[in-house]
């Protein structure tokens, strides 16, 4: 009996979905964007899960597409299906109205980076790295890291990144922008529990607002962003979560959120 390509657990308010193909380097193929599709099904039905974590076993995040499997397919259509459904993927974590957590305990390359760029926000373990890898076996990035990449880090590093198939450090990727923290590796789990908390106990409703406005924002001109920002402020004052914060705030209490 094969192990599931993705392991899907609820806890302490997050999904946590592990890439499980530590002998691959975790590199994605059919199965992995199918779990990952699936645990994102259950996140998006479930008030118990406030965030979405991604991490991996074994000494990978992410390595990428599983190389086997794409030379397996030949030239038959296959690759090209298979990016679609990543992409499709990618942009449902994108787009997600959770917050979506990268735990980065090791390699992200590739299309493991370009998942990492899906993600909200990222914690690292020190030994991470992070590499686009595609120039060194000839191939096109994708899953939108030509796209996201500069957008993310800016285009110098980007095509640094992209015309070497350097890797780099987590540090590297703290100061470029990518990643929010570097922890000791064994105390990576913990520093994303306690980041999940906090979170956790915000307005999932007000978390999900932010996100639209911070990524839909910056594909707008800022005059119509602000627009947008002033609508959306007016529309949240009639939310429950934006009174049962006020009124947590005057009776010295935490709030209740509940998402609506």
């Amino acid at each position: 009996m094969h192990a599931a390509a993705v392991l899907t657990e609820v806890r302490d308010g997050a999904i946590w979905l592990t890439l499980n193909r530590p002998e691959a380097m975790n590199s994605i193929s059919p199965s992995v964007v199918q779990g990952l599709m699936h645990g994102l099904d259950l996140a998006a039905t479930s008030n118990e899960v406030r965030a979405v974590v991604l991490c991996g076993t074994g000494r990978a995040f992410c390595a990428g597409a599983d190389l086997k499997f794409v030379r397996s397919t030949g030239d038959g259509g296959g690759v090209g299906s298979f990016l679609g459904d990543f992409l499709v993927l990618l942009n449902r974590l994108e787009a997600f109205p959770k917050p979506v957590i990268a735990a980065v305990n090791g390699m992200a390359l590739a299309g493991g980076l370009e998942m990492v760029l899906c993600c909200d926000l990222v914690v690292a373990a020190r030994s991470a790295q992070f590499g686009d890898a595609h120039a060194n076996y000839g191939l096109l990035p994708g899953g939108g890291g030509s796209v996201r990449l500069p957008r993310k880090i800016g285009p110098t590093r980007a095509k640094y990144l992209m015309f070497t198939g350097e890797f780099v450090s987590a540090e590297h990727m703290k100061l470029a922008g990518l990643v929010n923290e570097v922890v000791d590796d064994p105390a990576l789990l913990e520093a994303v529990g306690a980041l999940v908390a906090s979170i956790a106990a915000k307005s999932p409703l007000g978390l999900a607002r932010m996100k639209a406005l911070v990524d839909d924002g910056l594909q707008q001109p800022l005059e119509t962003a602000l627009r947008q920002e002033l609508l959306m402020s007016a529309l949240h004052e009639q939310s429950h979560d934006m009174h049962e914060g006020l009124a947590a705030f005057a009776e010295k209490r935490a709030p209740r959120f509940v998402g609506r």
